[in-house]
């Protein structure tokens, strides 16, 4: 059996004495980056500890305050109301709308301003009038949605810029310690918040490495062990940013691989999947993937770079669930550099180079696949051991172990089945035991070490199971949503409205740039105090746009190949705006 990431049991581990995240000391809160969006200032600040005892409380000399009122939904109800802050000449620095939860005729408006406690509290009497007072100078509290999810903003009326609404139906008014308090980040795992700092990841190795198990085919071998400390010694030296050394093979390593390479190929046109068919042949052209040679992962991380964003980088040996699946949000997958024990080439109680390698690779070079591994990572962020053992073993029996049909046929896209000649043979056969994949489901099933797995999973396609695992991280509790800025090679924390402006407006940027350079009309037509919208809305338009550029009749003159590659690529362009598109909806 090929082993494959087995390190996502959890019994196994126990039987080691390791929990499921490595033994090092956490060295700072998740979001330690964290701030209150409405903090107060000058003697505002020295009061905050009396905030929030009602109407009666005192407002600071100047410095920002809030007010939330309520009023009847009806034509010009908030230009009346919004005309008293300007006869009191009170400055709103922000303006939020949602629909009450008390009375469905009415609206409720939040406004942050500044002004002097005279002049708020003359507003406040003039309110009274014409409104319903909620809430007086509550700048600490938040507007998310019941699961703790950002608020839509109309605009702000500092910038006049538009702003996201996501999901404008039912919110609930949350305090935002309740969030963003450094008590309850302090709870929350740390994770990298940008790519450099998987270098730590990296490090924590939780076993083998140079030290192998008395079970293990090398156990004995004292060459081998030497030259296992070689490949560990590599992986620990190695910084991001670097390239990846080359590592000179041993004619003993080049044989045992290419025992390997040469049986699996032959199962493989019948066996796998049509994406891994098709980028085999191109690793073959470009990474030098031949039964005499071992690719080196320099080659192939360029490669899968140009492909799909992914890149690879050394490890020592196994890592944590948690620091593994973080890499993948970055699409970075943590690779092996060391060949099984050539005593047993069809055999390896551990992922080697031969799993990472023909098994991992020729999928990351796949979009679609490399963007469902990229959002499994991201769901694991920031997120409790038991939901990172959950995530971990839908990984396990998809990338690892997953089936689907193509052709009315079953085909195999985990890397464990295509690195393992006796279980890609089981896994087809009728002996096995093939159940639909549900993440419900699924990631309560055990995941087997030393055996055939009692269950596979089976998917219709990539983009199904992306979804079923979309709709599964909704449930995975985190007090904010995260999101990765492939500029900067980081993770931006979706807390609050404010943190998205910047995600909405690049997408914008996006958006009209893409209907731009195209035949069609942009259906997102931001003006100026008129909010841009990136709920089931927004997605439902961009779906649209989607199915409107599949169905665009190309130039006569245009080559049939060429016709379909411009289409493709279309689509390609606004699948991945989609995707972001949902994770703020979301």
């Amino acid at each position: 059996m090929q082993p494959a990431m087995m390190m996502f049991s959890s019994k196994y581990w126990a039987r080691r004495g390791f929990s499921l995240d490595s033994a090092l000391p956490e060295e700072r809160p998740a979001g330690g980056g964290f701030t209150l969006n409405r903090s107060s200032s000058g003697k505002n600040e020295e009061k905050k500890g009396n905030k929030g005892n009602g109407k009666g409380e005192s407002v600071s000399e100047g410095g920002k305050t809030a007010v939330v009122f309520s009023l009847k939904n009806e034509v010009g109800g908030l230009v009346k109301a919004l005309r008293l802050f300007q006869e009191k000449h009170v400055s709103m620095v922000h303006i939020e709308s949602r629909k009450s939860k008390r009375r469905n005729s009415e609206v409720e408006i939040f406004v942050d301003c500044d002004c002097s406690k005279k002049e708020f509290n003359e507003l406040i009497q003039l309110l009274k009038f014409q409104t319903n007072i909620v809430s007086l100078n509550p700048p600490e509290n938040i507007w998310t949605d019941e699961e703790g999810k950002a608020a839509f903003v109309s605009l702000d009326l500092d910038t006049d810029k538009c702003f996201a609404q996501v999901s404008p139906q039912s919110y609930t008014p949350v305090h935002s310690t309740h969030i963003l308090s450094s008590t309850d980040l302090d709870c929350v795992p740390w994770f990298p918040r940008k790519i450099s700092e998987l270098d730590k990841c990296s490090q924590r190795v939780l076993m083998y490495g140079s030290e192998l198990d008395a079970d293990h085919p090398g156990f004995k071998d004292n060459v081998y062990r030497q030259r296992r400390k070689y490949f560990v010694d590599v992986a620990m030296s190695y910084k991001y940013g670097q390239p990846i050394p080359r590592v000179e093979y041993t004619a003993e390593e080049i044989k045992t691989w290419g025992v390997v390479f040469r049986e699996l190929s032959k199962l493989y046109p019948t066996h796998a999947c049509r994406e891994y068919l098709k980028n085999f042949p191109l690793l073959t052209k470009y990474c030098g993937y031949r039964e005499d040679n071992v690719p080196q992962l320099e080659d192939v991380s360029i490669f899968l770079k140009e492909r799909s964003g992914f890149t690879v980088r050394p490890v020592a040996g196994y890592l944590s669930p948690r620091d593994f699946l973080a890499g993948l949000a970055y699409r970075v997958f943590h690779c092996t550099q060391y060949i099984r024990h050539g005593s047993d080439p069809l055999y390896t109680p551990e992922p080697d180079t031969c799993h990472e390698l023909l098994g991992h690779v020729p999928l990351l070079a796949d979009p679609k696949f490399a963007q469902f591994s990229q959002e499994i990572g991201l769901a694991s962020l920031g997120a409790s051991d038991e939901d990172v053992q959950k995530l971990a073993t839908c990984y396990f029996f998809t990338i690892e172990f997953g089936l689907c049909k193509q052709e009315g046929q079953l085909r195999a896209y985990g890397a464990g089945l295509l690195s393992s000649i006796g279980e890609l043979k089981h896994a087809l056969s009728d002996k096995a035991n093939v159940k639909t994949f549900d993440p419900k489901t699924t990631c309560l099933q055990e995941c087997l070490i030393t055996t055939f797995q009692e269950a596979y999973f089976v998917s219709e396609s990539f983009e199904e199971a992306k979804e079923k695992m979309r709709d599964f991280a909704k449930s995975i509790n985190r007090p904010f949503s995260v999101y990765f800025n492939p500029y900067t090679q980081s993770i931006e924390i979706l807390k609050d409205t404010r943190s998205i402006e910047n995600v909405v407006q690049d997408l914008r940027s996006d958006l009209n740039t893409l209907f731009h350079t195209s035949p069609l009309k942009s259906p997102f037509r931001c003006t100026k105090r008129s909010p841009c919208t990136f709920g089931e809305e927004a997605v439902k338009k961009v779906q649209d746009c989607e199915g409107e550029m599949g169905l665009q009749e190309p130039s006569e003159a245009e080559p049939s190949q060429r016709k379909r590659q411009r289409r493709l690529k279309s689509r390609r362009v606004l699948n991945n705006v989609l995707t972001d598109t949902r994770t703020l909806k979301n």
